[in-house]
Protein backbone atom coordinates (compact mmCIF):
# COMPACT_ATOMS: atom_id res chain seq x y z
CA UNK A 1 0.00 0.00 0.00
CA UNK A 2 1.28 3.53 -0.94
CA UNK A 3 0.56 6.73 1.25
CA UNK A 4 1.08 9.61 0.14
CA UNK A 5 1.24 13.12 2.84
CA UNK A 6 0.69 16.42 1.92
CA UNK A 7 1.70 18.82 4.17
CA UNK A 8 -0.68 21.54 5.48
CA UNK A 9 1.92 23.15 7.59
CA UNK A 10 0.62 22.42 11.06
CA UNK A 11 1.07 19.45 12.88
CA UNK A 12 -2.92 19.20 14.00
CA UNK A 13 -3.41 18.48 10.46
CA UNK A 14 -0.84 15.70 10.46
CA UNK A 15 -2.43 14.05 13.15
CA UNK A 16 -5.76 14.70 11.23
CA UNK A 17 -4.58 12.95 8.23
CA UNK A 18 -2.59 10.44 9.96
CA UNK A 19 -5.69 9.68 11.76
CA UNK A 20 -7.52 8.99 9.10
CA UNK A 21 -5.52 7.11 7.17
CA UNK A 22 -5.03 4.84 10.36
CA UNK A 23 -8.67 4.34 10.03
CA UNK A 24 -9.07 3.53 6.56
CA UNK A 25 -6.52 0.93 7.25
CA UNK A 26 -8.67 -0.78 10.11
CA UNK A 27 -11.98 -1.17 8.32
CA UNK A 28 -10.78 -1.96 4.71
CA UNK A 29 -8.98 -5.43 5.13
CA UNK A 30 -9.42 -8.46 2.94
CA UNK A 31 -11.33 -11.26 4.77
CA UNK A 32 -13.15 -8.92 6.90
CA UNK A 33 -16.34 -10.28 7.59
CA UNK A 34 -18.64 -7.81 6.60
CA UNK A 35 -16.99 -8.72 2.83
CA UNK A 36 -17.57 -13.07 3.87
CA UNK A 37 -20.91 -12.54 4.57
CA UNK A 38 -21.57 -10.55 1.18
CA UNK A 39 -20.17 -13.81 -0.84
CA UNK A 40 -22.92 -16.83 -0.29
CA UNK A 41 -21.26 -20.21 0.50
CA UNK A 42 -20.92 -22.40 -2.62
CA UNK A 43 -23.44 -25.20 -2.29
CA UNK A 44 -21.75 -28.87 -2.42
CA UNK A 45 -24.61 -31.10 -4.31
CA UNK A 46 -25.16 -34.34 -2.16
CA UNK A 47 -24.11 -37.35 -2.82
CA UNK A 48 -26.73 -39.74 -4.79
CA UNK A 49 -28.01 -42.47 -2.61
CA UNK A 50 -27.37 -46.41 -3.74
CA UNK A 51 -30.90 -47.68 -4.24
CA UNK A 52 -30.70 -50.75 -1.55
CA UNK A 53 -29.45 -53.72 -2.75
CA UNK A 54 -32.25 -56.53 -3.03
CA UNK A 55 -31.55 -59.19 -0.52
CA UNK A 56 -30.64 -62.68 -2.50
CA UNK A 57 -31.82 -65.88 -2.01
CA UNK A 58 -28.25 -67.73 -1.64
CA UNK A 59 -25.09 -65.98 -0.62
CA UNK A 60 -23.14 -66.78 -4.17
CA UNK A 61 -24.25 -65.94 -7.71
CA UNK A 62 -22.32 -68.28 -10.32
CA UNK A 63 -22.78 -67.14 -13.90
CA UNK A 64 -23.20 -70.55 -16.23
CA UNK A 65 -23.68 -68.42 -19.11
CA UNK A 66 -23.00 -68.50 -22.79
CA UNK A 67 -19.10 -68.89 -23.17
CA UNK A 68 -18.54 -70.77 -20.11
CA UNK A 69 -17.98 -74.25 -20.17
CA UNK A 70 -20.21 -76.80 -18.28
CA UNK A 71 -17.71 -79.23 -17.16
CA UNK A 72 -16.31 -75.80 -15.06
CA UNK A 73 -19.32 -74.82 -14.08
CA UNK A 74 -20.13 -78.49 -12.93
CA UNK A 75 -16.57 -78.41 -10.78
CA UNK A 76 -17.09 -74.96 -9.31
CA UNK A 77 -20.79 -76.76 -7.72
CA UNK A 78 -19.26 -79.73 -6.63
CA UNK A 79 -16.87 -77.43 -4.49
CA UNK A 80 -19.24 -75.73 -3.19
CA UNK A 81 -21.81 -78.45 -2.51
CA UNK A 82 -18.67 -79.80 -0.26
CA UNK A 83 -18.81 -76.43 1.13
CA UNK A 84 -22.04 -76.23 1.62
CA UNK A 85 -22.23 -72.81 0.66
CA UNK A 86 -25.72 -71.99 -1.37
CA UNK A 87 -25.94 -70.39 -4.61
CA UNK A 88 -28.23 -69.63 -7.61
CA UNK A 89 -26.67 -69.84 -11.24
CA UNK A 90 -27.32 -66.97 -13.99
CA UNK A 91 -27.39 -67.54 -18.07
CA UNK A 92 -26.47 -64.47 -20.03
CA UNK A 93 -30.20 -63.66 -20.40
CA UNK A 94 -31.05 -63.86 -16.68
CA UNK A 95 -27.97 -61.95 -15.87
CA UNK A 96 -28.71 -59.15 -18.69
CA UNK A 97 -32.13 -58.72 -17.12
CA UNK A 98 -30.90 -58.08 -13.24
CA UNK A 99 -30.44 -54.96 -12.15
CA UNK A 100 -27.40 -53.93 -10.04
CA UNK A 101 -29.44 -53.46 -6.34
CA UNK A 102 -30.52 -56.99 -7.31
CA UNK A 103 -26.57 -58.20 -8.09
CA UNK A 104 -25.84 -56.31 -4.69
CA UNK A 105 -27.95 -58.35 -2.75
CA UNK A 106 -25.32 -61.18 -3.16
CA UNK A 107 -22.21 -62.21 -1.31
CA UNK A 108 -20.13 -63.44 -3.81
CA UNK A 109 -19.99 -63.61 -7.59
CA UNK A 110 -17.89 -66.34 -9.47
CA UNK A 111 -17.45 -66.52 -13.16
CA UNK A 112 -16.13 -69.64 -13.99
CA UNK A 113 -13.80 -70.58 -17.04
CA UNK A 114 -14.30 -71.22 -20.78
CA UNK A 115 -13.91 -68.34 -23.17
CA UNK A 116 -13.43 -64.72 -22.10
CA UNK A 117 -14.20 -63.08 -25.38
CA UNK A 118 -17.65 -65.01 -26.00
CA UNK A 119 -18.55 -64.15 -22.10
CA UNK A 120 -18.41 -60.47 -22.68
CA UNK A 121 -20.25 -60.46 -25.83
CA UNK A 122 -22.72 -62.71 -24.39
CA UNK A 123 -23.49 -59.55 -22.04
CA UNK A 124 -24.60 -56.11 -22.42
CA UNK A 125 -22.08 -53.30 -21.86
CA UNK A 126 -24.49 -52.55 -18.72
CA UNK A 127 -25.15 -55.60 -17.51
CA UNK A 128 -20.64 -55.30 -17.17
CA UNK A 129 -21.32 -51.97 -15.77
CA UNK A 130 -23.77 -53.35 -13.20
CA UNK A 131 -21.35 -56.06 -12.52
CA UNK A 132 -19.00 -53.44 -11.73
CA UNK A 133 -20.63 -51.33 -9.42
CA UNK A 134 -21.90 -54.34 -7.24
CA UNK A 135 -18.30 -55.10 -6.92
CA UNK A 136 -17.06 -51.42 -6.46
CA UNK A 137 -19.83 -49.53 -5.07
CA UNK A 138 -22.40 -52.20 -3.11
CA UNK A 139 -19.22 -54.68 -1.82
CA UNK A 140 -20.17 -57.66 -3.29
CA UNK A 141 -16.97 -60.24 -3.91
CA UNK A 142 -15.83 -61.60 -7.26
CA UNK A 143 -13.92 -64.56 -8.41
CA UNK A 144 -12.57 -64.98 -11.74
CA UNK A 145 -11.51 -68.41 -12.98
CA UNK A 146 -9.32 -68.87 -16.00
CA UNK A 147 -11.75 -66.76 -18.17
CA UNK A 148 -13.72 -65.67 -15.32
CA UNK A 149 -10.42 -63.63 -15.08
CA UNK A 150 -9.58 -62.69 -18.60
CA UNK A 151 -13.46 -60.89 -18.31
CA UNK A 152 -13.02 -59.47 -14.54
CA UNK A 153 -9.78 -57.97 -15.74
CA UNK A 154 -9.97 -54.89 -18.60
CA UNK A 155 -11.13 -56.10 -21.88
CA UNK A 156 -12.83 -54.70 -25.22
CA UNK A 157 -15.30 -57.60 -25.03
CA UNK A 158 -17.51 -56.41 -22.10
CA UNK A 159 -14.59 -57.01 -19.85
CA UNK A 160 -15.94 -55.79 -16.10
CA UNK A 161 -13.05 -53.92 -15.39
CA UNK A 162 -11.87 -54.66 -11.63
CA UNK A 163 -8.79 -53.47 -12.31
CA UNK A 164 -8.38 -50.25 -13.04
CA UNK A 165 -7.75 -50.54 -16.68
CA UNK A 166 -5.32 -53.75 -16.27
CA UNK A 167 -5.69 -56.60 -19.02
CA UNK A 168 -3.99 -59.62 -18.59
CA UNK A 169 -2.19 -61.95 -21.01
CA UNK A 170 -1.84 -65.80 -21.36
CA UNK A 171 0.57 -67.30 -19.15
CA UNK A 172 3.87 -68.04 -21.26
CA UNK A 173 3.03 -71.67 -22.15
CA UNK A 174 0.29 -70.84 -24.59
CA UNK A 175 2.99 -68.63 -26.64
CA UNK A 176 4.88 -71.93 -26.84
CA UNK A 177 2.05 -73.99 -28.19
CA UNK A 178 0.91 -75.44 -25.29
CA UNK A 179 -2.77 -75.30 -24.20
CA UNK A 180 -3.19 -77.93 -21.59
CA UNK A 181 -0.97 -79.38 -18.77
CA UNK A 182 -0.32 -79.74 -15.31
CA UNK A 183 1.20 -76.49 -14.16
CA UNK A 184 3.39 -76.07 -10.94
CA UNK A 185 2.41 -73.04 -8.63
CA UNK A 186 4.37 -71.79 -5.45
CA UNK A 187 2.37 -70.51 -2.79
CA UNK A 188 3.82 -68.59 0.55
CA UNK A 189 3.68 -70.58 3.11
CA UNK A 190 2.85 -74.43 2.07
CA UNK A 191 4.82 -76.77 -0.49
CA UNK A 192 3.60 -76.33 -4.29
CA UNK A 193 0.56 -77.42 -6.23
CA UNK A 194 0.57 -79.05 -9.72
CA UNK A 195 -2.30 -77.98 -10.99
CA UNK A 196 -4.76 -78.03 -13.89
CA UNK A 197 -3.84 -75.02 -16.47
CA UNK A 198 -5.62 -74.38 -19.41
CA UNK A 199 -5.21 -71.70 -22.03
CA UNK A 200 -5.67 -69.47 -18.77
CA UNK A 201 -3.67 -65.78 -18.14
CA UNK A 202 -0.98 -64.88 -15.92
CA UNK A 203 -2.13 -62.07 -14.06
CA UNK A 204 0.59 -59.72 -13.95
CA UNK A 205 -0.19 -55.93 -13.17
CA UNK A 206 -2.79 -56.02 -10.26
CA UNK A 207 -3.10 -56.96 -6.91
CA UNK A 208 -1.02 -59.41 -4.20
CA UNK A 209 0.18 -62.29 -5.61
CA UNK A 210 -1.14 -65.20 -3.75
CA UNK A 211 0.23 -68.22 -5.77
CA UNK A 212 3.08 -67.78 -9.06
CA UNK A 213 3.88 -70.06 -11.92
CA UNK A 214 6.74 -71.45 -12.62
CA UNK A 215 8.64 -68.57 -14.60
CA UNK A 216 7.47 -66.00 -11.15
CA UNK A 217 4.69 -64.61 -13.14
CA UNK A 218 1.78 -64.43 -10.73
CA UNK A 219 -0.65 -67.76 -11.27
CA UNK A 220 -3.51 -66.20 -8.51
CA UNK A 221 -3.99 -62.60 -7.24
CA UNK A 222 -6.35 -61.16 -4.64
CA UNK A 223 -7.10 -57.43 -3.72
CA UNK A 224 -9.85 -54.87 -3.39
CA UNK A 225 -11.67 -52.88 -6.24
CA UNK A 226 -13.83 -50.25 -4.59
CA UNK A 227 -15.75 -51.88 -1.52
CA UNK A 228 -15.35 -55.79 -2.82
CA UNK A 229 -12.39 -58.20 -2.57
CA UNK A 230 -11.45 -59.90 -5.45
CA UNK A 231 -9.48 -63.02 -6.14
CA UNK A 232 -8.68 -63.90 -9.99
CA UNK A 233 -6.72 -67.36 -10.44
CA UNK A 234 -5.34 -68.26 -14.30
CA UNK A 235 -5.85 -72.37 -13.27
CA UNK A 236 -8.48 -74.42 -12.11
CA UNK A 237 -7.60 -75.85 -8.83
CA UNK A 238 -11.51 -76.80 -8.66
CA UNK A 239 -10.62 -79.46 -11.64
CA UNK A 240 -11.84 -83.09 -10.90
CA UNK A 241 -9.89 -86.03 -11.01
CA UNK A 242 -11.56 -86.99 -14.72
CA UNK A 243 -9.81 -84.00 -16.08
CA UNK A 244 -6.77 -85.43 -15.73
CA UNK A 245 -6.89 -87.92 -18.15
CA UNK A 246 -2.87 -89.40 -19.22
CA UNK A 247 -1.68 -86.34 -17.84
CA UNK A 248 0.32 -87.04 -14.58
CA UNK A 249 0.37 -84.37 -11.60
CA UNK A 250 2.38 -84.53 -8.50
CA UNK A 251 0.09 -83.94 -6.46
CA UNK A 252 -3.51 -85.44 -5.66
CA UNK A 253 -6.59 -84.11 -7.15
CA UNK A 254 -7.74 -83.68 -3.43
CA UNK A 255 -4.98 -81.51 -2.25
CA UNK A 256 -6.03 -79.30 -5.32
CA UNK A 257 -9.66 -79.57 -4.34
CA UNK A 258 -8.67 -78.65 -0.90
CA UNK A 259 -7.21 -75.35 -2.07
CA UNK A 260 -10.08 -74.31 -4.33
CA UNK A 261 -11.92 -74.59 -1.35
CA UNK A 262 -9.80 -72.30 0.16
CA UNK A 263 -9.61 -69.96 -2.86
CA UNK A 264 -13.80 -69.58 -2.64
CA UNK A 265 -14.08 -69.46 0.99
CA UNK A 266 -11.56 -66.32 1.09
CA UNK A 267 -13.54 -64.91 -2.02
CA UNK A 268 -16.75 -65.44 -0.11
CA UNK A 269 -15.88 -64.37 3.12
CA UNK A 270 -13.27 -61.28 1.80
CA UNK A 271 -10.66 -62.87 3.68
CA UNK A 272 -6.58 -62.41 2.19
CA UNK A 273 -4.80 -65.54 1.96
CA UNK A 274 -1.35 -65.51 1.99
CA UNK A 275 1.16 -63.72 -0.24
CA UNK A 276 4.10 -63.06 -1.20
Amino acid sequence: MHFCLIQVGRTARWILVIASLLASITFSGCGSGSVQSAVPPVAIPPTAALPPAITAPEPVLLFNGTGTTSSDVAAVEAVLGTLAVGYVTADSTQLNAMTEPQLGGYKLIIVPGGNSITIGQSLTADTASMLQGAVEQYGVHYLGLCAGAFFGGYSIYNGVDLTGGVSFDFYADEYKGIHLEPVEISLPNSGPLDVYWQDGPQLSGWGAVVAKFPDGTPAVVEGQSGKGFVIFTGVHPEAPESWRGAMIFTTPVSADLEYAGTVIQAALNGTSLPHF
